[in-house]
């Protein structure tokens, strides 16, 4: 897999930008988003960020680390999920295992958000602040 086709599944499979707040009433931005970058955001980047080659190689070293959990995490998400599936088409669901097995499909999600969480503070934590500060300004529309 090409470096840039890492970045780019790396990015896919991370959060999501932060979502920005109109108007009155609208609810707060991410708070949690507003502090992290995507990969895919520092990779169209790079070269604006001054990102060296120390930066480079840390940032990919963690890409190379998620892109080895997140496959194997997501089968068994789909796997848990399809299971769920089949105790919810019976035609009297067995509460005790739906719930069961619910607890596990919630468990994997929330096993593949940290390993998300994970890996962009990792990335984050390469940066210099005006990096981040930088990266900050060129998500504002």
């Amino acid at each position: 897999m090409t470096c840039r086709a890492l970045w780019i599944l790396l990015a896919s499979l991370a959060l999501a930008p932060p979502s920005r707040a109109e108007g009155p009433g609208a609810p707060a931005a991410d708070p949690i988003g507003s502090k992290l970058f995507p990969p895919e955001l520092i990779m169209d980047h790079q070269a604006e960020l001054g990102l060296d080659d120390r930066q480079r190689e840390a940032i990919l070293k963690e890409l190379e680390r998620a892109q080895g959990q997140f496959p194997r995490l997501q089968w068994q998400l789909q796997a848990a999920s399809q299971q769920l599936a089949r105790l919810l088409d019976a035609p009297q669901v067995d509460e005790a295992k739906a719930l069961a097995q619910a607890g596990e499909v919630m468990k994997l999600e929330t096993e593949i958000k940290k390993a998300h969480l994970t890996l962009l503070i990792r990335i984050r934590n390469v940066l210099t602040e005006a990096q981040r500060a930088k990266l900050q300004a060129l998500r504002r529309p």
